[in-house]
């Protein structure tokens, strides 16, 4: 059984088509106009041995707002409809992971409930050009639209690109647990029967 899925999602502010091979070996191909936003994608990738492949043409003569946020919509939808029944995953995942002096924990479970507690604090508005509150708008995205409770916190850190880094690898090392399949796992690990 191949996990695969791909959406291409037109609105009046952005173009996004997005595809993922959750069994992947963490192949990328990214582009969304937002360089560093790029770059922690591919970073999730490559951390997450998922196959990522993103192409995203915004309003960015706006800001990155649209783009990014649309982005983590598309992934969410993808992703859920990757993981389809959910039969025999993980379900849960969490990683701790340091990045020079910063430290990012992410624990998530892939319960079909979403929710985001966020807790990382940044001191500048921008890294490259995307702007430093746009990391939570993507995951909260990502969450509702995937059915995720995600939980990111940031230990502690001083550069903002080193914090950021750290939370787009522990995302991807701890989803990658989760979506993870086990074979003892028969139907879904869940007493209600269904994630």
């Amino acid at each position: 059984m191949e996990r695969r899925a791909e959406i291409n999602r037109k609105t009046n502010e952005t173009d996004i088509s997005l595809s993922i091979n959750i069994d992947g070996t963490g192949k990328a191909d990214i582009s969304t106009g937002v360089g560093f936003f790029d770059h922690m994608l591919d970073l999730f990738t490559r951390h997450g041995l998922f196959d990522l492949n993103v192409k995203a043409i915004g309003d960015l003569v706006v800001d990155s707002h649209h783009t990014i946020e649309d982005v983590g919509i598309v992934f969410g939808n993808v992703l859920k409809q990757a993981l389809g029944d959910k039969k025999s995953i993980k379900r849960y995942g969490a990683s701790y992971v340091p990045m020079d002096e910063a430290l990012a924990m992410v624990a998530l479970d892939l319960s079909g409930r979403p929710f985001l507690v966020f807790e990382a604090q940044f001191t500048t508005d921008k890294v490259g050009e995307m702007d430093t509150e746009m990391v939570e708008e993507f995951f909260r995205a990502v969450a509702f639209n995937a059915g995720i409770n995600l939980h990111i916190k940031v230990l502690y850190g001083k550069n903002n690109h080193h914090i950021i880094e750290a939370i787009f690898k522990a995302f991807g090392r701890a989803l990658d647990e989760a979506t993870r399949l086990d074979e003892r796992i028969e139907g879904v690990m869940s007493t209600k029967g269904t994630l």
